[in-house]
């Protein structure tokens, strides 16, 4: 090895495996490579098992031949109410008492890792993260996957580097290739997901460490592909450009956006708070609470279950009135803030596009009423205000 002491990578390695890796004559940035290509492999089958773990208790716990959301509809009052009760009484105790690391949304707690333990996760979150967030997901708990799957791939990345020994540095990047892997796996979007790597994880746009980060998302995106197709989240309809007079109407939906989401992340911050120094309780029976506040909300708004992805549909496609728009504003806020201070485990992407989308909704619905001539459907603005809320994904790390 040219570039790179094999004592340093590899300190507990036989003689005999260092004689095979220095006939290879790897360079620094070959191994680097090599492992960027098994940390996206078994991220993008991380991200496979996490959405179907997600699918399976989902169905277990809503069945039925419908949409999700439909057969949460027709779920008989009760169930409602017991099966995020359920859900929280056995997330609770498993993250309380083999992964504390697991709790909340997961970008906050890689960006920790990275900043102040070298890039060292413990490889038990990466399974206790997994099957934490999918009975929180699945039970109906209003979070996002792709959190858990950013988490996740983080974790696998500094198993990996912390199995072959490896330098403090490469150990961030190693990190930065998992969360990358997530992302790209979560969205098949490998561009985006290294981005996100080296932009939010990292904050480090070197080119020696962008290029494993590349290679470790395009090989959990093709992962993800061959398992699953190409898959699209969101049916998003053709929009089209009516009047130089709606650009109007997006600046005040950009304001609107920013007054949502300066009371989402208040709310959220007010709610860890909250169940942290104001309740009294068994931390690991705290999540219980949190599902007891869920069903009771889902009794007249179910939509707020899990992770909303088939009341975005809908309002994407302007099948929303504009009164259930704006209740479900407020009641997302509060029941994924509710979710993630009483020890949940999931993502805030999801509920922030899921807000996003609503906001959008409501506001489009009374500017196409009153200006018909001059702006698009009520549903184009749902679209632009999913993105107005992404930042909140950022804020909240």
């Amino acid at each position: 090895m040219s570039d790179l002491s094999i004592k340093k990578i590899f300190p507990r390695f036989s003689k005999q495996a260092e004689k095979i890796i220095n006939r290879a004559q790897l360079t620094e940035h070959t191994f680097m490579i090599f492992l960027a290509i098994i940390i996206g492999a078994v991220s993008g089958l991380a991200a496979i098992g996490i959405r179907f773990l997600i699918n399976e208790i989902s169905a277990f716990s809503f069945p039925g031949d419908k949409s999700l959301l439909q057969n949460i509809i027709d779920a008989p009052w009760y169930l409602k109410i017991i099966i995020p009760v359920l859900g929280g009484l056995i997330v609770g105790p498993l993250i309380y008492f083999l992964a504390p690391e697991a709790k909340g949304h997961g970008v906050a707690e890689v960006m920790e890792a990275i900043l102040m333990k070298g890039g060292k996760i413990r490889p038990r979150v990466a399974v206790i993260k997994g099957f934490a967030s999918a009975i929180t997901i699945g039970t109906g708990g209003s979070v996002g996957r792709e959190g858990p799957i950013i988490q996740i791939g983080s974790s696998l990345g500094s198993t990996v580097g912390q199995f072959f020994k490896v330098h403090t540095s490469r150990m961030k990047t190693l990190v930065g290739c998992g969360a990358a892997a997530g992302i790209a796996a979560a969205f098949n979007a490998p561009i985006a997901g290294a981005l996100f790597a080296v932009e939010i994880i990292l904050m480090d746009f070197a080119v020696t460490q962008f290029s494993p980060i590349v290679i470790s998302s395009v090989m959990a995106t093709i992962i993800s592909q061959s398992y699953e197709g190409k898959f699209i989240e969101f049916q998003v309809p053709a929009y089209h450009y009516v009047s130089p007079n709606e650009f109007f109407f997006y600046v005040m939906l950009g304001v609107l956006c920013a007054v949502v989401s300066f009371l989402f992340i208040k709310f959220l911050y007010y709610s860890e708070n909250f169940f942290n120094k104001k309740i009294k309780f068994p931390e690991y029976l705290k999540p219980v609470l949190g599902g007891v506040c869920i069903g009771l909300m889902a009794l007249l708004f179910p939509e707020i279950m899990g992770m909303g992805y088939d009341s975005i549909n809908l309002a994407l496609h302007g099948n929303m009135f504009w009164s259930l728009a704006l209740a479900l504003i407020f009641l997302k806020i509060i029941a994924t803030s509710v979710t993630l201070g009483s020890g949940g485990s999931g993502g805030v992407f999801a509920p922030s596009l899921f807000i996003g989308t609503v906001t959008g909704a409501f506001f489009g619905y009374f500017v196409h009423l009153y200006f018909p001539n001059i702006t698009p459907s009520p549903a184009a603005y749902a679209l632009v205000a999913m993105a107005d809320l992404l930042p909140v994904q950022h804020a909240l790390q």
